[in-house]
């Protein structure tokens, strides 16, 4: 196990799944070299491009074929994570998948027999730790979507570390998450201290812990818009279109396509298809395509609680003096991958972005197939994305600034903040501290920013073992004192009723030199690898290491004729001789008439100290006792013979030159047996007569014996 702990979590969205590996230290290697500062910070979780890999479609589409979404999809994902993940610390490595909208909009039983089908195949396939797949491999809603992506923002940006840093005024210093994927739309920001105060009940409370083991609390608002993703919004809005010109127009005009391209209603290509049914025809009116998607916005549905922004979904008032968004995924990619190629300019400011989106979606399809043909946008821009991107493009401009309210800037000003954004419009964004209304982001400091890291970023904090016995446990929920009811747990061994011991949190005790509950851990590892190597050395080397000890601690000869009381090693741990009776075990290896713990034939167990149910009609024993051989032990004269008429019933002879009370010696034999005592009868051939034992009918082993079955 070496000093990094690493995770694997893939997002498992409408388009197609993505798998990010990250790792951080362990916590007692991140202790040990770190200033007062860092300790105040939280885990630091590296990642790397190559360790991140993306397929598609998404998990989703295998909704009607559960039985192939391992094979088939998960596999080159999972062999991907393999390659990176060092062996020996696979087991000590989580795996999450969480599936996000795509998954969402699947019916209840669709959903859970790909879930099972995903958790089997992860399970069968890796060695990744997947305790249970209730918490590991789940649909998320789109509000915890949201809340690992405000974590991972402010994460990368440094404002849980260093506040002081980021003061946008009024006491705040957090920044605001904008998500768009194919299928919803995520908001999650923390409001300004009047509106904290007025909404408290609508927040989520979040609590992380530093490397040090203190703990940061924040409020936050998160909600999500299910179907104002782009692909679901495209969908919404091809159906309105039909429901505006009729069902029997085989040709739709659409504003939102490049002037001159025909496609099908779902945006295939016509070239190719011999009958496409109801086509759309473009006709790259890019103003008409803003005003025909903003009904989509659902502006005008009821407001239950105020203030609500849009599909009567309430958000508390966004104070955008101090409330800067960072906007990811579709604002990245819409924004990016072909409105700024060719620019200086990356920032993203309303009046600079909507001229060049007008340029670009008044050409006619024929001018764009040529400049894609040329890379005039670069490599990654190829016909799907460039017929979908005016689209794209109207459905952000409306959701930004008609739907969340965010200041056109270049054309508005942020009212009542002293920051001019229109000054800085020539300068990035990372340059300028991200203070614009809204900047987006595909990468800060060289990490790209997706709501996994946040989950990773939970996960790493949780780890951190706490000194205080009534510290508060990391994860989210209402916001209310303590522990609410509602509260999720980053991982299921942190769950209050888990009866697991996470191995880091055992480490850190045992060696963390800063804990103050650390035990001489080097102590109990040497104890251990001894006890281990003792049980696996074997029986008989066991019992010769146990006589050699016994010798050395033995003190003076017994007397002749008592029995021998145990000494030495064996009284003082019992546990050692196997059923700790030494002396029970001369018998069953010498005595065939008396013997210990024997089974019968029909697997029943014969009482252990009993003589056997054939005394009357002795047999010759097939074996002998090795200490009646040459090799007896120095003074040991004594041999066992049962076919001699002078022995005393349990084949010690009676020239032997030991004078043993056969009496004693039964009454011994069978008081360690719990057996009540029996008077010695009528003896045949030295032997005595016994009725049965009323405990064999039963089947019972004593309690203070060990049979020879079970050795």
């Amino acid at each position: 196990m070496g000093k990094w702990r690493y995770g694997v979590v893939l997002d498992a969205g409408s388009s197609g799944t993505r798998v990010h590996v990250y790792r951080w230290l362990r916590n007692v290697a991140a202790r040990k070299d770190a200033d007062p500062l860092e300790l105040k910070s939280l885990p630091e979780i590296k990642t790397k491009d190559k360790w991140v890999k993306k397929i598609h479609p998404g998990v989703s589409s295998f909704a009607d074929r559960p039985e192939a979404v391992g094979s088939e999809h998960l596999a080159d994902l999972l062999e991907h994570a393999k390659s990176i993940i060092p062996k020996e610390d696979a087991k000590d490595t989580p795996i999450f998948l969480l599936a996000t909208a795509g998954m969402r909009l699947l019916g209840n039983l669709e959903r859970q027999l790909l879930l099972d089908q995903i958790c089997s195949y992860a399970r069968a396939n890796t060695d990744f730790l997947l305790p249970d797949c209730g918490v590991h491999i789940q649909v998320i809603p789109g509000v915890t979507e949201g809340l690992y992506g405000w974590i991972a923002t402010n994460y990368l940006m440094g404002t849980f570390d260093s506040p002081d840093k980021h003061n946008h005024g009024k006491g705040h210093s957090t920044y605001g998450f904008l998500d768009m994927g194919g299928a919803s739309a995520q908001i999650a920001f923390a409001p300004n201290a009047t509106e904290t105060e007025k909404h408290a009940n609508d927040l989520t409370l979040m609590r992380l812990r530093n490397i040090d083991g203190s703990v940061q609390e924040h409020r936050v608002f998160v909600t999500s818009w299910l179907e104002f993703g782009v692909h679901e919004a495209r969908r919404r809005y091809v159906e309105a279109l039909q429901t505006a010109t009729g069902a029997d127009i085989r040709e739709l005009p659409d504003p939102c396509l490049p002037s001159g391209l025909r496609t099908t209603l779902n945006g295939k290509d016509v070239s190719s298809i011999n009958d496409a049914g109801t086509t759309l025809l473009g006709t790259g009116r890019f103003d008409e395509c803003l005003r025909q998607t903003f009904p989509l916005l659902d502006k005008d549905a009821p407001c239950m609680d105020n203030p609500c922004l849009l599909h009567g979904i309430h958000v508390p008032a966004i104070d955008f003096d101090v409330n800067h968004f960072i906007g990811i995924s579709e604002y990245w990619h819409t924004t990016h991958e072909i409105f700024e190629m060719g620019y200086k300019d990356k920032a993203y400011d309303f009046n600079t972005y909507q001229e060049r989106v007008n340029t670009f979606c008044s050409q006619d399809w024929s001018s764009i197939e040529a400049g894609i043909q040329a890379h005039k946008w670069g490599k990654k821009v190829d016909s799907q994305k460039a017929y979908e991107v005016c689209f794209k493009a109207s459905w952000i401009i409306n959701m930004l600034h008609d739907g969340i309210g965010i200041p056109r800037v270049g054309l508005e000003d942020t009212l009542g903040s002293s920051h001019n954004g229109t000054k800085e419009l020539l300068s990035h964004g990372q340059e300028k501290g991200y203070l614009d209304a809204f900047q987006a982001v595909n990468k800060i400091d060289s990490t790209e920013v997706s709501w996994t890291l946040g989950k990773i970023v939970l996960y790493a904090s949780s780890q951190v073992p706490t000194e205080a016995e009534e510290a508060m446990p990391v994860g989210f929920g209402s916001n209310v004192a303590g522990v609410p009811a509602d509260f999720q747990y980053p991982s299921v061994e942190l769950l209050p009723d888990s009866e697991g011991f996470h191995s880091e949190h055992w480490h850190d005790a045992l060696f963390d030199g800063d804990s103050p509950r650390r035990i001489p851990g080097l102590l109990l590892f040497l104890f251990i690898i001894v006890l281990a190597c003792f049980f696996l050395c074997g029986r008989s080397r066991r019992l010769r290491m146990y006589h050699n000890i016994n010798k050395l601690l033995r003190r003076g000869p017994s007397h002749p004729n008592h029995p021998k009381k145990r000494k030495g090693l064996g009284s003082m741990l019992p546990f050692l001789n196997r059923g700790g009776q030494m002396y029970e075990r001369v018998l069953e290896d010498g005595a065939h008439d008396f013997e210990l713990g024997v089974t019968d034939s029909d697997g029943s167990d014969v009482d252990a100290g009993r003589p056997s149910e054939t005394d009357a009609n002795p047999r010759p024993p097939k074996r002998t006792s090795s200490w009646g051989s040459s090799s007896n032990p120095p003074g040991l004269k004594y041999t066992l013979d049962n076919s001699s008429s002078g022995t005393i019933g349990l084949g010690i002879s009676g020239d032997s030159g030991i004078n043993m009370d056969r009496a004693g010696l039964v009454v011994r034999t069978e008081s360690r047996d719990h057996l009540a005592p029996i008077a010695l009868g009528p003896t045949t051939n030295g032997r005595r007569s016994r009725a049965g034992s009323p405990t064999r009918s039963h089947h019972q082993k004593s309690p203070s014996m060990t049979p020879l079955a079970d050795d």
